[in-house]
């Protein structure tokens, strides 16, 4: 991978000569009197090529890192692997990841390491897309509107049919998702599975995630998911924007549903850190959870007013590097889905309200359930590990006692934030399939899934062995 890296930092750097001269200077000011003693101020952190690394690159752009002492450097990483490794080496001191990624590392899938996260980067963000031509197949099979418009949200049971035409002429029907412990993975399969599709299975020998599959689902960086689909080797994917909005722009694929619709205000990416950098550098790691709530607020603040000009910052080649048209399409208010069928979604990228940034430990339990459900945990675990594993990697005291700091310092308002929460949102039902989702009783959830594994179940060889009665 070749790196390109963001240009000096937009505010004026003292030399380290003057840094001292400086800091006495400002020491009036609320701000600079509360200013924590960092323990690393050179920082490097990666992300990935999409509209919700967002946070990063305002707490960049707008000085809210050097406001904490920070100078970072933004780096854009080719792959999620890539990105994790970097984390766990050192080589980056963290990242925009992928709300599955510390989880999964932590449990020892994959790649070990124990991994933590103390930010949540935003609420939804993601599609499903398929191609111009699965799109045709599907359209016999959906609810049309008055105006001949599709019914919202579409029901991958509109699919089902697609596939078994496949099927019969022997051809298999692949997906694209951006990783095996992606937030898209599990949602892709969840909607798969709410229409009666099988996404397959993961097991400890096989970890291709295709095991008794209809639908054959396999990892696609990000950025490559248009160029994919348009080669025909794909039929389509789940991914993060702006690609979904680009297979629109570029006539190659139809988004059929967002992640909003099918769990409303879903929990999507993390800030990374490594459990070691937490331990030994604490004042850095509450310095940059402020500065990244700072800038979760301006993406949000007054009704999205500052959208525009993010949606211009994210369009440069060293961040998202897509056009800005294609940016704002999906980052502004709106989304469009067949070409000209632009529908109104104000809460398609949510970074700050709604507590959006509050690391809730039922987020990475429902995570935690779909590694469960679809294999990738291959045992049964009680509900305890799944709390036990959710509160080893989600901080909220970390980030509960940054907001604080800012509420001091007259930045945020003391409403913004759920002081008294436990850590668990309360069971939800706003899923595209109507099933209640308790993070504190996950196997109970898992149960209750049509799809999937249930308690006792397993997956050994092509099958899965359900429990004996």
């Amino acid at each position: 991978m070749t790196a390109t890296t963001c240009p000096t930092p937009p505010r004026h750097r003292l030399a380290p000569l003057f840094a001292g001269l400086a800091l006495g200077l400002l020491t009036s000011t609320a701000s600079s009197a509360a200013m924590l003693d960092v323990e690393k101020d050179e920082l490097k952190f990666g992300f990935i090529k999409l509209t919700d690394m967002a946070p990063l690159a305002i707490a960049y752009e707008l000085g809210y890192f050097e406001d904490e002492g920070l100078y970072v450097t933004l780096e854009p990483q080719a792959n999620w692997k890539v990105l994790l490794d970097g984390v766990i080496t050192g080589s980056l001191d963290g990242a925009h990841m992928l709300a599955g990624q510390p989880l999964a590392a932590t449990i020892g899938y994959g790649t070990e390491a124990h991994i933590v996260t103390p930010f949540s980067m935003d609420l939804n963000g993601n599609g499903i897309t398929v191609s111009n031509a699965v799109w045709e197949l599907m359209k016999p099979h959906l609810e049309m509107d008055a105006e001949g418009k599709p019914v919202h949200p579409i029901s991958a049971a509109a699919l089902k049919p697609v596939i078994e035409e496949f099927d019969i002429e022997g051809r298999p029907f692949n997906l694209g998702m951006v990783f095996p412990v992606s937030t898209h993975n599990y949602e892709l399969r969840y909607w798969l599975a709410a229409g009666g599709i099988s996404p397959g299975y993961y097991s400890p020998e096989d970890v291709s995630g295709q095991i008794a599959a209809d639908a054959y689902l396999s990892v696609t960086p990000p950025p490559q998911m248009p160029s994919t689909l348009e080669a025909g080797t794909i039929d389509g994917y789940a991914v993060g924007e702006p690609w979904n909005q680009a297979a629109v722009f570029k006539k190659i694929g139809v988004p059929v549903i967002t992640d909003y619709e099918i769990w409303k205000n879903n929990p999507e990416k993390v800030f990374g850190i490594t459990a070691e950098f937490a331990e030994t550098n604490p004042n850095t790691t509450l310095a940059i959870t402020k500065a990244l709530i700072r800038a979760a607020k301006w993406l949000d603040e007054n009704d999205n007013a500052n959208r525009a000009e993010a949606v211009e910052i994210l369009s440069r080649s060293e961040y998202v590097g897509a056009d800005a048209e294609v940016i704002a399409a999906s980052m502004t208010g709106t989304f469009e889905f067949e070409a000209g069928d632009v529908r109104e979604v104000p809460d398609f990228n949510v970074f700050y309200r709604y507590f959006a940034t509050y690391p809730y430990y039922s987020d990475a339990v429902w995570y935690l359930t779909q590694m469960r459900r679809w294999g990738q945990v291959a045992e049964d675990m009680p509900d305890s590990w799944y709390d036990e594993v959710a509160r080893s990697v989600y901080k909220p005291e970390i980030y509960l006692e940054a907001a604080r700091l800012l509420v001091e310092e007259g930045h945020v308002d003391e409403a913004d934030f759920p002081w008294d929460s436990t850590g668990y949102r309360e069971p939800t039902a706003e899923f595209i399939d109507g099933v209640t989702y308790d993070g504190t009783k996950p196997n109970a959830y898992i149960d209750s899934l049509p799809i999937g594994l249930k308690t006792g179940d397993s997956v050994v060889g092509a099958e899965v062995v359900a429990a004996a009665n």
